[in-house]
């Protein structure tokens, strides 16, 4: 069994989400580039264990013993899939939760895809100040194209199935 969802497929456009603004903005462009390109689109969330970086120096933070990190990104996932597309979910939509470093996830889940979409922000932070970009990782070392997605310009309405 291949351990990256859809890796071996070229036929796919890759996106970063994570719930910010940035990331639904560069689903919706991944969307429309999907369409563009006829291939299909997966959504990947990423999610990492926090660490403490305290007065006490870098350590594990206490979790709640009931947490589930991966349910709560899923959750994070669907919710910010629902509000991008509302009921019409674009068919054959992958939606894809891993741990792990949102940069070296998103690099090997992409790995032989058609094209990487990233927001030019997300929810970074400080932490993203002490991890690095996610978007410059992706943008320098992907091995197939990627698309920073900047500001808030919508991308262009699909085509009707008249014009196609």
């Amino acid at each position: 069994m291949n351990p990256v969802p859809g890796a071996a497929s070229t036929a796919r456009a890759v996106v970063g989400v994570d719930g910010s603004e940035p990331s639904k903005h560069a689903l919706r462009w991944a969307h429309f580039l999907a369409l563009a390109t006829g291939t299909t689109l997966e959504a990947v969330m990423c999610w990492h264990p926090f660490t403490d970086w305290g007065a006490m120096g870098a350590g594990w933070a206490a979790m709640p013993a009931d947490w589930n990190p991966e349910q709560d990104a899923s959750k994070i996932l669907t919710a910010t899939v629902d509000e991008v597309f509302g009921e019409q979910s674009p068919p054959g939509l992958l939606t894809t939760v891993l741990e792990g470093n949102p940069a070296k996830v998103l690099l090997e889940v992409s790995a032989g895809a058609r094209m990487l979409v990233v927001g030019s922000r997300g929810h970074g932070g400080f932490a993203g100040l002490l991890l690095g970009s996610v978007s410059a990782a992706c943008t320098e070392h992907a091995m197939c194209p990627v698309l920073v997605v900047h500001g808030t310009t919508p991308p262009p309405p699909p085509p009707s199935r008249t014009e196609a």
